[in-house]
């Protein structure tokens, strides 16, 4: 799987490499990631235990409170935030978390062709989510 590239929507510019981590589950940011450590703490999420910090996060969509906006900026101001952001369909709570954070977010990507733990090079002023290593 490594070389595949991948094409998506940009949803906020910029580049970022890092692990995958990634989620067939939505992800509520509010609630469902401790805003201190980036720990996912939702009761039986597939991510549940595991850091989002500094990893490309791939999940479907969020889910939950408009609040999830500010917890993915205060997750970011703590250090703790995703190196990146994912989506196959990213809606507005991820889009503005995002945007107001400076992560670079992409969707429209089929994200069941990502492993999880690959190493992925996101291009989001390009739309373009690549594998660089297994």
């Amino acid at each position: 799987m490594s070389g595949a590239r991948l094409t998506g929507r940009r949803i906020h510019g910029g580049r970022a490499r890092g692990a995958a981590l990634v989620s067939s589950a939505a992800l509520s940011f509010f609630g469902g990631v401790d805003p201190e450590s980036g720990v996912v703490t939702e009761k039986d999420h597939p991510l549940e235990g595991r850091s989002v910090a500094g990893r490309v996060l791939v999940f479907p969509h969020g889910k939950g409170s408009t609040v999830g906006s500010y917890a993915i900026y205060r997750l970011a101001r703590r250090g703790r935030g995703p190196a990146a952001i994912v989506n196959a369909e990213c809606e507005t709570i991820v889009a503005v978390g995002a945007i107001i954070a400076d992560i670079p977010c992409v969707d429209h990507v089929d994200i069941g062709q990502l492993p999880d733990g690959a190493l992925l090079e996101v291009d989001a002023d390009r739309g373009i989510v690549e594998v660089v290593d297994r």
